[in-house]
């Protein structure tokens, strides 16, 4: 079933109109559901594109993916780290958000590991808590 957005002009909202086939779309004149009109601009929707977690890591390990970095400047490994975790599409936690804002503020990765020495969880294997 296809939904289209569309701008009504009569209660200048912006609505989504549902069809029951694509066929539908070319033959039927399409209705605002909020007060009936029939005076509407069919909008771009936005669009999400769901990515396989191959496809992210593939991203990852393209060489462009390190154009710009300088491994000597804080801010560049910053921008980096960010653009990494975004690809990966998961919140790193609070710890992270930590060492990127640090990073950001110009502060240099070893005084941040010396002021964090339990980075990364300390050198337990235990991932279950046991």
């Amino acid at each position: 079933m296809p939904i289209y957005e569309y701008g009504c002009y009569h209660c200048r909202k912006r609505v989504n109109v549902f069809f029951r086939s694509f066929s539908e779309v070319e033959t039927k004149e399409a209705a605002c559901p909020r007060c009936g009109g029939t005076h509407l601009k069919r909008l771009v929707s936005k669009v999400a594109v769901l990515r396989s977690e191959e496809s992210r890591l593939e991203n990852l390990a393209d060489p462009s993916s390190l154009a710009g970095l300088d491994e000597n400047d804080p801010k560049s490994i910053a921008r980096w780290m960010r653009k990494m975790s975004s690809e990966m599409g998961e919140d790193l936690g609070s710890e992270f958000n930590e060492v990127v804002d640090r990073l950001e503020a110009g502060e240099g990765p070893d005084s941040i590991e010396k002021s964090m020495p339990d980075l990364g969880g300390g050198a337990s294997d235990d991932w279950f808590g046991d």
